[in-house]
């Protein structure tokens, strides 16, 4: 490959094959992730025609996996954890342990040393966020009892990935399990572990909530955009020059820290579609280390691999989540939602094989068991309902409310609106949702205002409305309506954007032009009311009284001009 041009065609063949098997895995109900590894077999050195520059693709994904962390970083709530922390905590530790000694057992009698097989076991027992995710919100299960157990057990699986990144080069560094400085070692990481949290909590509490708010005043969304970038970038680098730490660790906390401030939204928001570009290099990157010849001759350790994820990981899951008395149902949506691997399974197991724990062939069987059970995973979650409806008719099973499948019943007393936009309308339509018991969450992009906002104990996002995360933040998915109140805004592709995320919700749209009504409507747009047309009506009534007309007369008129202006067939002219 031509050296001078090794990066760009890297990255070209990379995205191509990605975006090409990435939409046929989609076209055959599969998650993309595994089109995104076989994308990388495709382009990788064990298969004929164009082979990607290894050393550059692991580069990529070195970003991919700060970007993933920094991910992880901006969506972690404690609160959400505390929540379901009675079933998370001892069932994701019982799983990684039930993983470690499984994964420990099997190498073994395949001839690896004990520790290198706790390592992998413990690789294997993480889930992947990604599919988890997507799995429980295509059965709109995301907000329900199973979904809030499943996400905290995830949570807890990250902090324990997070805990093996920084451990593992301690154990397994220079000083080696059990040498004679490895005290000395332990004690340094520690010591530099808690110098970077401090200097982290220090930078989230005052400097970085000063510089997003200066970067956000000038309005630039590239500037905002680059801001996140670098502090995810900067502060990942910084903790592994500095305090010896895994890039890894310094996104988590920098996007931990970023995701309890104001700005949490958009940067979400803003680091998304570079996040999920990188992600895709990475699994890429993976996909080309998979080599065919290995993966016929290491077929006992594929298979060994799998059963564990498949059999060993549900089954300690159901055990753990029956023992705590939640009823069967839930135990086994549980235990089916996380019986797959992805993304931090395969950053644990990288670090591992560079540090010389793992052997390489470790990655050929998280691929191939990583494939398989993304692939089987939805059907596996899909299969439970039925399997809860047979237990049943057996008297085997009780009905519990939240289960998998069932949506959680909002309280009607409790409804809630998202408004978009906090000039004279929206600060008029809060004010009237307030004084009927509907509680508005708004979205604004003036960051003074949002402040503002928060200050007086009032729920607002900073960001765009037109982006999901946005949305998401804002609550979209338990909310009755979306109110589009500001002008100038991209009113169609955020009525388009909530409709996607709540099918249900009834959104209303303030139109500059009484010419983008009807392509509201057609977006699916409750009601639309146009500048335009409020003022042709204010004036109608106006020159009526002026010419002494009757009420009758009046309110015959503006009908007649409401229909002219509002009931306009599709197409016509303004």
């Amino acid at each position: 490959m031509n050296h001078e041009i090794s990066l760009i065609l890297t990255l070209t063949g990379g995205l191509l094959a990605a975006l090409a098997l990435g939409l046929a895995a989609q076209r055959l109900r599969l998650s993309p992730i595994v089109g995104y590894l076989l994308a990388g077999f495709v382009i990788g050195p064990f298969t004929p025609g164009f082979v990607a520059d290894g050393e550059i693709a692991n580069q990529f994904a070195e970003i991919g996996v700060i970007l993933l962390m920094f991910g992880v970083g901006l969506h972690f709530h404690l609160k959400d954890l505390m929540a379901v922390r009675g079933v998370a905590v001892p069932g994701a530790i019982a799983q990684i342990a039930a993983s470690a000694a499984l994964g420990a057992w099997a190498s073994h009698a395949l001839g690896w040393s004990w520790s290198a097989g706790i390592v992998f076991g413990t690789a294997i027992s993480v889930a992947s966020t990604v599919v988890l995710t997507r799995v429980l919100a295509d059965n709109r299960a995301l907000h329900t009892p199973t979904g809030h157990i499943a996400v905290g057990w995830l949570i807890v699986e990250d902090l324990f990935t997070i805990l093996a990144l920084i451990l593992l080069p301690v154990f397994y560094g220079p000083s080696g399990v059990g040498g004679p400085g490895l005290g000395l070692t332990l004690g340094l990481a520690m010591l530099k572990l808690a110098g970077l949290v401090a200097v982290t909590a220090v930078a989230g509490r005052w400097l970085l909530p000063r510089f997003f708010g200066h970067v956000a005043r000038t309005g630039s969304r590239e500037l905002f955009t680059l801001a996140v970038l670098a502090v995810a970038l900067g502060l990942a680098v910084g903790a592994a020059v500095v305090f010896g730490a895994s890039m890894a660790l310094g996104a988590f906390l920098a996007g931990m820290i970023v995701g309890q401030s104001e700005f949490g939204a958009r940067a979400a928001s803003d680091a998304l579609p570079m996040r999920d570009a990188f992600a895709v290099l990475f699994f890429v990157s993976v996909g080309m280390l998979l080599d065919p010849t290995s993966v016929v001759s290491g077929w006992r350790l594929e298979l060994a691999t799998l059963a564990i994820v498949l059999l060993g990981k549900p089954l300690a899951a159901l055990a753990v989540v029956l023992i705590l008395r939640r009823p069967l149902a839930v135990a086994l949506a549980v235990a089916a939602a996380l019986s797959q691997i992805g993304e931090f399974s395969f950053i644990l197991a990288s670090m591992a094989v560079g540090l010389g724990v793992l052997p390489k062939e470790a990655f050929n069987a998280l691929v191939v068991a990583s494939v398989v059970s993304i692939v089987i995973n939805p059907w596996l979650y899909k299969g439970v309902a039925p399997l809860v409806g047979w237990l049943r008719r057996l008297g085997w099973a009780r009905k519990a409310s939240g289960e998998a499948g069932e949506a959680i019943a909002v309280d009607a007393s409790a409804h809630r609106a998202v408004v978009v936009g906090y000039g004279p309308v929206g600060r008029t339509l809060c004010r009237i949702l307030r004084d009927n018991g509907i509680e508005p969450v708004v979205v604004e992009m003036n960051i003074e205002t949002v402040q503002e906002l928060r200050a007086a104990g009032l729920p607002a996002v900073h960001g765009d409305a037109v982006s999901r995360e946005i949305l998401l933040h804002a609550g979209i998915e338990e909310a009755e309506s979306l109110l589009v109140t500001a002008s100038g805004l991209d009113a169609r592709s955020i009525a388009a954007a909530a409709l996607e995320l709540a099918p249900s919700i009834r959104v209303i749209s303030r139109a500059g032009y009484l010419r983008e009504a009807d392509a509201l409507r057609k977006a699916g747009v409750a009601a639309v009311f146009s500048c335009e047309g409020e003022v042709a009506l204010s004036m109608t009534t106006w020159l009526m009284h002026a010419l002494g007309a009757t009420d009758e007369q009046i309110d015959r008129e503006r009908e007649r001009v409401r229909r002219e202006l509002f009931e306009r067939p599709a197409g016509a002219a303004a």
